[in-house]
């Protein structure tokens, strides 16, 4: 499973870019918040982040440096090789979709608004029926008799 979730700020104006072959791509860097640090002093993670198309031109439109986002992606490693020879290997988040979040009265107050990147994929999901089912008590333990004989 590939999944990552980051909540962040921009460190820097996302500027949109077309490749050779139309697609619209932006990357840029985000710094989340680590939840704890050993001196006390707020301590931060840079990771760089890459979205095509659409949701490219989606974060190009609306966030700025400084910016809270939220990012649902999956990450990725590639590697090149500079002109002197050398080789480089880069992780980053491929973006999936982002969200507004929240991060003053102003945010607040514009809603809170998703950019999905579309799927490719059809899913269908069957919706339970409620019919048959019974409420738990989650405050009782279940009685259960490791005796009894199973059904199956």
């Amino acid at each position: 499973m590939n999944s990552v979730i980051l909540v962040g700020r921009m460190v820097a104006d996302p500027e949109l870019k077309t490749t050779q072959t139309g697609l619209e791509v932006t990357s840029f860097r985000i710094a989340v918040d680590r939840p704890y640090s050993k001196d006390g002093e707020k301590k931060a993670d840079f990771i760089d982040v890459v979205a095509w198309r659409r949701t490219a031109a989606f974060i190009c439109q609306y966030f700025d440096k400084g910016k809270p986002i939220a990012v649902k992606g999956t990450l990725q490693t590639r590697s090149y090789e500079t002109n002197d020879g050398s080789k480089r290997f880069v992780t980053e988040v491929l973006a999936d979709s982002v969200e507004f979040v929240p991060g003053n009265k102003k945010d607040a107050q514009t809603g809170a608004q998703t950019y999905s990147r579309p799927s490719y994929t059809a899913t269908t999901a069957a919706t339970p029926s409620p019919e048959g089912f019974v409420e738990s008590n989650t405050d009782k333990p279940l009685d259960i008799n490791l005796d009894d004989d199973l059904p199956f």
